[in-house]
C-alpha cells in the first residue's frame, strides 16, 4: 500500500506531512508538494512521532497537539492531529502548521476513513495487526533462506548512502539467526566475530575495506564502501574466490531489491494532481476513481 493525497478542496491550509501507522507501525508516509524536499522529516524524527502516537493518551478519538521534531527544528513545532480510524489499531496523524485547522484535520479524517473502508483497506488493516500483539522489537524477522543463496548462514548490513540532508538513524537488517547459531553461546560466538572484523575495518591505525577470514566453523568476510557496509557469515568450506564474492554479490542485490521494505528512509514524493477543470466531488462513491486513494 502507498499513501493517498487529499483533494485541493478539502485539504487543509499548512498541511505538511500524513502518516498511517498500525500498532506504532509505519505504514506508509507522504509529504505535501509545497513543503521543499529539504525539509524532508528525517527517520529520527519519523520514529519520534511513531513512538508518541503510541502511547495510551492516543488509544481512542482523536487528539490535536504541538509537537516538536528536533532534527528538523528543534526550536520550533507542528500542530499534530491524531485519531484511531474506526476505534481500530490503525492510527492517522496529520502534521501541519496552522494552529486553527482541527476541524478541516476532521473533515479529512473522516474523508480517509471513509473512502478505506469503502476500499475495504481497513478490514485488511485490522486483520493484519491482530496476527501479533507482541511489541515491534519482537515481530518475526525474515529468514536467510529468504535471501536464495545456498552457503549463505547470516549477514549484518548497514546502508551508508543517504543524502545528507536525509541521513539515516543508524539502522541495519540481518536475518533470524538459525542453525548452527541457535543457542546463546553460539550466538554470543557470532557476535563476537562480528565485532572484531569491524574493530579491524574501522582502525584508527590501519583501518580496511574489505577482510576475509576463516575460521574452523565458518568463513567471513566483511566490506565497508560509501554506500554500505556488511558482514556475511558463510559455510567452512566456501572459497572467497569461488563462493565468498559471488555470495556477497547475491545479498547486495536482495539487499536493493527489498530495501524499500527493510529501511526507513523519508517520505516518498506525492503524486502528481489530478487535472480537473473545476473542483471534483467528494462523495463516497466517486472515491475509487477521483483519485483519492489512487495510491492504495
Amino acid at each position: 500500500m502507498t499513501w493517498v493525497h487529499f483533494y485541493v478542496a478539502v485539504q487543509p491550509r499548512g498541511l505538511a506531512l500524513s502518516v498511517l501507522a498500525v500498532d506504532s507501525r509505519l505504514i506508509t508516509a507522504a509529504q505535501e508538494r509545497n513543503v521543499l524536499a529539504e525539509c524532508r522529516p528525517t527517520p529520527a524524527d519519523l520514529q519520534l512521532l511513531l513512538d508518541w502516537v503510541g502511547a495510551p493518551a492516543f488509544a481512542a478519538g482523536e487528539a490535536w497537539a504541538p509537537v516538536c521534531l528536533p532534527c528538523f527544528n528543534p526550536h520550533g513545532f507542528f500542530y499534530a492531529y491524531v485519531a484511531r480510524l474506526d476505534s481500530m489499531p490503525v492510527c492517522l496523524l496529520l502534521l501541519g502548521t496552522n494552529p486553527e485547522v482541527f476541524h478541516a484535520m476532521a473533515v479529512c479524517r473522516r474523508l480517509v476513513e471513509d473512502g478505506m473502508h469503502h476500499l475495504g483497506a481497513l478490514c485488511t488493516l485490522g486483520e493484519a495487526a491482530s496476527f501479533s500483539n507482541e511489541p515491534i522489537a519482537s515481530a518475526p524477522a525474515y529468514s536467510v533462506q529468504a535471501v536464495g543463496t545456498p552457503g549463505l548462514r547470516h549477514f549484518l548490513y548497514k546502508p551508508l548512502d543517504i543524502p545528507d540532508q536525509h541521513r539515516q538513524l543508524p539502522q541495519f537488517t540481518s536475518p533470524e539467526l538459525g542453525a548452527p547459531y541457535n543457542c546463546k553461546e553460539e550466538q554470543q560466538r557470532l557476535s563476537n566475530l562480528y565485532h572484531r572484523l569491524h574493530a579491524r575495518l574501522h582502525s584508527a591505525s590501519l583501518p580496511l575495506c574489505l577482510i576475509y577470514n576463516v575460521t574452523e566453523k565458518e568463513t567471513l568476510l566483511a566490506w565497508v564502501t560509501s554506500k554500505f557496509e556488511l558482514y556475511t557469515c558463510l559455510g567452512p568450506l566456501v572459497t572467497k574466490a569461488g563462493g565468498a564474492i559471488l555470495v556477497v554479490i547475491k545479498v547486495l542485490r536482495w539487499v536493493r531489491k527489498e530495501e524499500d521494505g527493510l529501511f526507513v528512509r523519508y517520505p516518498p514524493p506525492p503524486p502528481p494532481p489530478a487535472k480537473y477543470s473545476t473542483p471534483p466531488s467528494t462523495s463516497l462513491d466517486q472515491a475509487p476513481n477521483n483519485g483519492l486513494f489512487s495510491g492504495l
